[in-house]
């Protein structure tokens, strides 16, 4: 069980104190995607780092409030899709939607993902090769149009070049060719979309086509062996590749990074807005709270850390102190989990987890005060370790198992009413028990059986019970 900890501990250390790693340097550490390639980075919320809040708006004035619903639930499953926790979708007025982004590195990939319609065609290129990013004409989508690039703010200007450049763009594609559609997005099995690298260690996305379009791509490709097969996503050409053997509905697109292998994931995973949305407005807020509250955070938890692990030791004295080892490892594994799951930290949020210690210690106070009652009626050491465990643990359970279901309410209520703020503090405080229990039940137990079995520890004064006179130990051997 020593080792078991030990091991735990040290992982969680490690996830604890990984700096943040850049794409490049990580892609020639560990080649192959696996759980090493995870972001473990500390997310904070809006309200501590700030973020990025945009107004889509729908490109078809009469949408309807259900489609309206509809595109935010698609917009809310790619915001989740790309990890980003504690984001915020909702409706605004009558074809508008509100996303708020906190800690967003790359804010316009994210953006040009919720936005996009999600389209995937496979299309003829009529024997040519056509470059990627290029917008062309297809039998499914005959006008393409050119989503709004601009990100404005109040301050910004709209230059004439950019509406230039896109009206030459939507012009050229217009005037070219207009592209078969080999197989169509809307019978692409959505469960079939999965993220991954091909053999050079490339990202790619796969999938598969059911129906007709599997037919006819099977078709297609049977009767073009070294030819092209292009793939199109809202109009855009993502590859071009060289039929190399007939392919039975399904396929791989390939992208140069990561980023994009995942954006175009999640359009494809989570499937197609009912309408196109253009940025109205999209602008960086900056932290409510702001560096001065976090710091004030951080020293307050530190302070009560400090009041609670001094008033353990000098009341418990050695089963106190062990109870503040477990606590550290405690916050350790805490933090490692919020930085692997991940978990986006708030104010709320840091509330639960401050709350959850309090629960650790509450554990631990239960076991402590039945060991001494235990030393106290004459048990030997041993006895009253582990009748202290014993007697103590049908309360924690119930007491933590009433809390836990008090957080599910609490998460319930957030996830159906949109209040992320209550679902932070719930999701915190919901793992906080969880390890808490842990902690409790089994390190300190392991720790305190360790140090009575060593004999090192055998004097009362170490548990703060004082040693029993003769007449005393009678009583207790007669009460026993």
């Amino acid at each position: 069980m020593l080792l078991l900890i030990l091991v735990i501990t040290g992982l969680a250390l490690w996830i604890d104190f990984t700096p943040r790693v850049s794409e490049e340097d990580k892609r020639a550490l560990w080649p192959t995607q696996g759980l090493a390639w995870r972001d473990v980075h500390t997310r904070l919320g809006l309200d501590l780092r700030g973020g990025t809040q945009v107004l889509l708006r729908s490109r078809d004035s009469n949408i309807d409030a259900e489609s309206l619903e509809v595109a935010r639930g698609v917009i809310e499953s790619r915001v989740n899709g790309l990890g980003v926790s504690e984001a915020t979708v909702q409706t605004s007025g009558s074809d508008r939607i509100i996303v708020e982004l906190p800690d967003v590195d790359q804010p316009e990939t994210a953006l040009q993902t919720i936005r996009s319609t999600g389209k995937l065609e496979l299309i003829d290129p009529q024997g040519q090769y056509l470059p990627q990013g290029q917008l062309v004409r297809t039998t499914g989508s005959p006008t393409p149009s050119i989503a709004s690039t601009n990100s404005l703010t109040s301050t910004d200007t709209v230059s004439a070049t950019q509406d230039v450049t896109a009206t030459q763009e939507l012009a050229q594609a217009m005037s070219g060719p207009l592209f078969e559609v080999v197989a169509d997005g809307n019978e692409l099995k959505t469960t079939s979309v999965q993220p991954g690298v091909d053999q050079t260690g490339k990202p790619v996305v796969s999938f598969e086509f059911e129906g007709d379009s599997a037919t006819r791509l099977q078709t297609f490709t049977a009767q073009n062996i070294g030819k092209p097969l292009t793939i199109v996503l809202d109009n855009r050409v993502q590859s071009s590749a060289t039929i190399q053997d007939v392919l039975p509905g399904s396929g791989q697109i390939s992208s140069n990074t990561t980023q994009d292998r995942d954006a175009i994931y999640n359009v494809l995973r989570y499937g197609s807005l009912p309408v196109g949305f253009d940025v109205e407005t999209s602008r960086t807020v900056t932290a409510t709270l702001g560096e001065a509250s976090i710091n004030a955070s951080f020293i307050a938890g530190i302070v009560g850390l400090l009041a609670v692990a001094l008033f353990m030791i000098i009341y418990y004295r050695l089963p106190g102190l062990l109870s503040v080892i477990a606590l550290l490892i405690y916050t350790a594994i805490s933090f490692a989990l919020y930085r692997f799951i991940p978990i986006t930290l708030t104010l709320a949020g840091i509330a639960g987890f401050i709350l959850s210690i309090g629960l650790a210690v509450d554990g631990n106070v239960l076991i402590f005060a039945r060991l001494k009652e235990e030393l106290r009626r004459g048990r030997s050491l041993n006895a009253a370790v582990e009748e202290g465990f014993i007697h103590a643990w049908p309360s924690i359970r119930d007491s933590n198992i009433s809390t836990f279901i008090t957080t599910m309410i609490l998460y319930w209520f957030g996830s159906s009413f949109g209040v992320s703020i209550i679902k932070g503090f719930a999701l915190t405080l919901g793992l906080g028990i969880a390890v808490s229990l842990f902690t409790a039940v089994v390190i300190t137990r392991t720790f305190l059986r360790l140090l009575v079995e060593s004999g090192a520890f055998r004097r009362r004064w170490w548990y703060a019970v004082e040693e029993p006179s003769q007449q005393s130990a009678a009583r207790a051997a007669e009460a026993l």
